[in-house]
């Protein structure tokens, strides 16, 4: 192995440390900001580096040598057989809120920014290969308040503010493996590892500093193992056209932890502690990640075209509608349920090998996709629907290069005093590819 590969791993394995660490101490970003992410684990965040983001989020029947597909772990075999493959990405977002609620319109704004993934991917022996990566599961952000100033209810005691703010994430460390048969029936595994911590507050303060404020607050503490598999199936068509059928399978898991449930009650000189519990999860409790289910179809034209289309269905029924840490404060009811993706996309290069005009050699995506939520919110389907677009730009020699994508949709709606989020999100990839194991053709 050179110098080169050398120092190309332990790069990745020092960042790959990194992003663990900034996993396990991120307490001041927001891997997203969604009212939202009050219920449950906070949003489920949408899985596939920067290349599968800007088409749409599909993967389960893709085979593309030139990128890492996550998705789906039977890919991981499509790949040139000497190959070292990473990649690495960062996100940021912004997004409008609108809600209509008692006759007033209310808006905000907020951004974003996160690291999003780190994958690295390497061959095994003969048609096999590994891969190991880090990526976001969910992320809880938000900080909303109200302030009660009727003295029909307030009485004697000033102003009351009611304040509310969350924040966290649940991360994946994954190892995956696949190998083909038959040159055209692949077959994968990936062991997934979740852990991460989630805040969220409540508090009560008063204007008249001789009432005491109180606050309020769940910190959940959670881990949980669980396996996905995946398949798929390629058969050439003819004139470099091919088909691919994929599907994947992730299991149910069960969440293990300790929530810390606290209040105190504070003055300008004293905090008495009112309540600090501290609960233990286990297979009793009956909390659980939901399980998921897909499928996809991709039409691959050589090296130059392919377009797929994926279907996903993911059951939370049950899984954390009544448990405190959980279920959302206030009087607002979410509801755990069955939730749906479906997702199209397409690639086009017009010519790899053109060696004049360099905008002939990038690949150009664009996507779509409509998915519903794991949650009602007050019977109520929160709907999210959107637009991608993306571009790889080749940097060097063999398949290096910057992934650029954009997202523009939309979450929610303005029907019964739901928020409306309209959100512009960019992702940037490095896709890093060389060599392993080369002989020598001379001494």
């Amino acid at each position: 192995m050179s110098k080169k590969i050398c120092r190309i791993i332990s790069f990745c394995i020092c960042l790959l440390c990194g992003v663990v660490a900034y996993g396990q101490n991120n307490n001041g970003a927001y891997g997203s900001f969604s009212p939202y992410s009050i219920y449950g684990i906070g949003n489920i965040s949408k899985e596939g580096t920067a290349y599968n983001k800007s088409m749409g989020g599909v993967g389960i029947a893709t085979r593309n040598k030139r990128f890492i597909n996550i998705l789906n772990p039977a890919s991981v075999t499509a790949r040139d057989s000497l190959s070292f493959m990473a990649d690495f990405g960062l996100a940021e977002s912004n997004t409008i809120y609108r809600q209509n609620l008692d006759g007033a319109r209310l808006r905000s704004g907020n951004n974003t920014f996160n690291i999003y993934d780190f994958v690295i991917s390497f061959p095994i022996y003969r048609s096999s290969a590994l891969m190991i990566g880090i990526t976001p599961f969910s992320d809880v952000g938000y900080d909303f308040s109200s302030v009660v100033t009727d003295q029909d209810i307030i009485g004697n005691t000033g102003n009351i503010t009611y304040s509310n703010y969350g924040e966290g994430s649940i991360y994946q460390l994954f190892v995956g493996g696949g190998v083909t048969f038959w040159r055209r029936f692949s077959a994968g595994a990936q062991l997934i590892y979740y852990f991460g911590s989630l805040d969220k507050v409540y508090n009560m303060n008063y204007s008249d500093d001789s009432f005491r404020s109180v606050n309020n607050g769940y910190n959940l503490l959670l881990r949980g193992v669980t396996g996905k598999f995946g398949v798929q199936y390629e058969q050439p068509l003819g004139n470099e056209l091919s088909l691919t059928l994929g599907a994947t399978y992730r299991l149910k898991t069960n969440v293990k932890g300790h929530i810390t449930d606290y209040s105190y009650a504070n003055t300008s000189e004293t905090t008495d502690t009112l309540r600090n519990s501290i609960d233990t999860l286990g297979r009793a409790d009956g909390i659980k990640f939901g399980d998921e289910f897909g499928v996809g179809l991709s039409l691959r034209g050589g090296d130059r075209w392919s377009v797929e289309v994926n279907y996903l269905m993911s059951d939370w029924r049950s899984a954390m509608d009544s448990r405190e840490g959980f279920a959302a404060v206030g009087s607002s009811a979410f509801t755990s349920t069955v939730s749906h993706s479906l997702r199209a996309g397409f690639e086009i290069v017009p010519n790899r090998n053109d060696i004049r005009y360099y905008l002939k050699r990038c690949a150009y995506r664009a996507g779509v996709y409509y998915d519903t939520s794991y949650y009602l919110f007050d019977g109520n389907r929160v709907d999210s629907f959107g637009l991608t677009f993306g571009v790889t730009l080749p940097v060097f020699r063999w398949y290096n290069g910057i992934t650029v994508g954009v997202d523009l949709g939309q979450r929610g709606s303005l029907r019964g005093g739901m928020v409306r989020e309209r959100y512009a999100s960019f992702v940037v990839g490095f896709n890093i590819h060389d060599l392993w194991f080369q002989k020598p053709r001379y001494n």
